[in-house]
């Protein structure tokens, strides 16, 4: 369950999101990775996530269950719109992973588990030259049996990781995480998307300057326009649409949503 204090969560199109600033997202991801709490689960939320939300009960479920972060200029204009205030930061699993791996300086057990096989590879490779005085370790890529995964769960249990990296890309990745992942399987536990592709070379990042002026799913839609067409062309508005419901009638109206 959520274990950020009331206030520092966002309402967005009834879903929880916490409303941090890098500095603080940072210390409490540090606190938990370190400290003797109960194991915490982190999803992110974007605009096509959303939308997916709105239709997939599982989906909504495992992101209800977990701590959801703010990734992208959707859920600002969200948090614009529903509470007149941008969120602190864009924590964006892409840039904040890496940044919380930096942070970190004492040494920490870190598990992989989804992409390609050799996305998967190139991935562990670039995170230990990136932070090497972090152990990575590579359970399993991402196309195991997800009815049966006695063996990936045993594997990570056997390293009882600090964290616990799961790109499946969504909604599988936060399904997959709620129905199977338990103590033991890492005191941090991310649903990370595309971080493997983009950590692994596979898929390249924006230049800075357009990152800068939140405009990167613009690139990637240049990049992979047969991929991601519907996602941001048809996506974006299916988004606008929802939040102006949400605005105007709040969740009793939201299609998929308990009243």
């Amino acid at each position: 369950m959520p274990a950020l204090e009331k206030g520092q969560h966002r309402d967005i199109m009834g879903i929880r999101v916490a409303a941090l600033g890098w500095a603080q997202a940072l210390d409490e991801l540090t606190h938990a990775i370190y400290g003797n709490g109960p194991q915490r689960i982190f999803n992110f939320l974007n605009a096509n996530n959303a939308n997916l939300a709105m239709r997939n009960a599982k989906y909504r479920q495992g992101l209800s269950k977990s701590e959801v972060l703010p990734d992208g200029v959707g859920v600002d204009i969200a948090s614009r719109a529903l509470h007149g205030t941008s969120f602190p930061a864009n924590l964006n699993g892409t840039d904040f992973i890496p940044a919380l791996l930096v942070h970190a300086e004492k040494p920490l057990k870190v598990a992989l588990i989804g992409a390609r096989p050799e996305i998967l590879e190139r991935a562990v490779a670039n995170f230990r030259s990136a932070t090497p005085w972090h152990q990575f370790v590579a359970v399993s890529d991402g196309y195991f049996d997800k009815t049966d995964s006695a063996k990936v769960l045993a594997d990570l249990a056997a390293i009882n990781p600090d964290i616990t990296l799961v790109a499946m890309g969504s909604p599988s990745q936060e399904i997959w995480i709620d129905s199977n992942i338990r103590q033991g399987h890492g005191r941090v536990v991310f649903g990370v998307g595309a971080l493997f592709d983009f950590v692994s070379g596979a898929v390249p990042r924006a230049p800075e300057a357009i990152r800068n002026l939140r405009l990167e799913w613009v690139w990637r839609l240049v990049q992979e326009p047969s991929r991601l067409w519907r996602r941001y062309i048809l996506g974006n508005p299916v988004f606008l649409f929802h939040l102006l419901r949400y605005k105007v009638f709040g969740a009793g109206r939201q299609s998929g949503m308990p009243a």
